[in-house]
């Protein structure tokens, strides 16, 4: 699948340092430096394409986008892996609720998300998988599982063991109770009769009545949806032999902390004896008007509606960037209306012939950035720059400070 248009990312002045780099590890909760490399595998789950891409969908994305910029800035080579579920039962399900086919649902929701990050100006992944065509993969990756004795059938379905051998729940830290809950929100089965485990997870369905399928070695059939990622992360991210972990980052939001990313973990662990990543890192989630935004509830704020009411993508893009990557918040007209302002008031600042001085704020940015990705305080930074330059205060370079929020920030304005 054809990623989206490429992102025009200016290179950094070379005279800013850019320090240690420290993200948190959801799996041990920590802020942990990231060590500095010429290549970083990184992979971030992407979309089930049967609904348009909201907010949390543009939070999450533009969360890796910030950390791809800042170890781009340092002179590191990204090889960046995005999936898409192109097939999935939330998909077949809209689909047969819409009456349409679910190909064409699937390709134009994949359009729109595309235009919503081509409008947001999120550097697009190395490689863009759909689950389709990924479907070879899944197979050889079940078969290498089979060989491993970690496959079992349930009438003609199969199902991979999640044994404390593969490390299974240490990313999550959950109870066995907990999991079993969750999971059940999330599209899984514990109560399922002829499990092994309650929490073991499917990776070959048997074709439905009225459902597509594909042709393998299990019979006819689709991939569960846990393996899609672990199979693409494997072919196209490339581990090095020589390293301890598989990748360097395994991302999402933090709904996928579990089961997702708990069962990716697992398998990789199985089919490889290693960590799957050195870091797991997760955006949280964001609300509306003092509710979880969710597809099931129906009260998703779209991009794409934000963009076509007039809303500058810049501004959502800012609105985005005031709260912390990792908090879970809630969003209301008052932060885009907040963010709209702030972004005209800057607009006006780049303009002038005088601008405050500019090396200071960036190096703030910068240590701000490299923090844990803390835009709250970069946004700080950035207003206290605007203030002072609407108030008259000189000596700095507007086109240095207009590239630098470009590069590190993905703001052009």
């Amino acid at each position: 699948m054809k990623p989206w248009a490429r992102v025009d990312v200016p290179p950094l002045d070379v005279s800013i340092d850019i320090p240690a780099i420290s993200l948190t590890n959801s799996k041990t909760g920590l802020k942990e430096i990231v060590p500095n490399k010429s290549l970083y595998r990184i992979y971030v789950c992407g979309i089930t394409p049967y609904d348009a891409t909201h907010l949390g969908h543009a939070a999450t994305y533009l969360t890796f986008d910030l950390i791809i910029r800042l170890l781009q800035a340092r002179g590191a080579q990204i090889n960046y892996v995005q999936n898409i579920t192109d097939i999935d039962d939330p998909l077949l399900e809209r689909a047969n609720r819409d009456g349409v086919d679910w190909k064409e649902l699937a390709h134009s929701q994949i359009d729109l998300f595309t235009s919503d990050m081509v409008n947001l100006r999120v550097i697009p992944p190395t490689h863009y998988i759909g689950a389709v065509e990924a479907i070879p993969l899944v197979v050889e990756a079940i078969e290498k599982l089979e060989e491993k004795k970690s496959i079992y059938r349930i009438d003609q379905d199969l199902y991979f063991i999640n044994s404390p051998e593969s490390g299974f729940g240490e990313l999550s830290q959950l109870t066995q109770s907990d999991m079993a809950v969750i999971f059940s929100e999330r599209g899984g089965d514990p109560t399922l009769v002829g499990k092994i485990n309650p929490l073991d997870c499917l990776v070959w369905m048997a074709q439905r009545e009225g459902e597509p399928g594909w042709l393998s070695p299990f019979g006819i059939g689709r991939p569960g949806w846990h393996i899609e990622c672990t199979a693409i992360a494997m072919q196209y991210l490339r581990p090095d032999e020589m390293q301890p972990e598989l990748i360097d980052i395994q991302g999402g939001g933090s709904d996928l902390i579990f089961p997702h990313h708990e069962m990716c973990r697992s398998q990789a662990k199985t089919l490889t004896g290693k960590e799957l990543a050195a870091s797991y890192v997760h955006a949280g989630m964001i609300g509306l008007d003092g509710e979880k935004m969710s597809k099931s509830k129906g009260n998703l704020v779209l991009v794409s509606t934000l963009v076509n009411q007039g809303i500058d993508p810049m501004a959502i893009r800012y609105a985005l960037m005031s709260s912390h990557y990792r908090s879970d918040r809630m969003w209301d007209d008052g932060v885009l209306s907040l963010a709209v302002e702030e972004t005209q008031r800057l607009r006006e600042a780049l303009s002038k012939d005088q601008v405050h001085v500019t090396a200071g704020v960036i190096t703030e940015i910068v240590s701000a950035l490299a923090d844990d990705l803390n835009t709250p305080q970069v946004i700080v930074s950035i207003n206290n720059w605007v203030n002072l330059t609407l108030a008259g205060s000189s000596g700095g370079d507007a086109k240095v400070f207009a590239n630098s929020l470009d590069s590190l920030l993905g703001l052009r304005f």
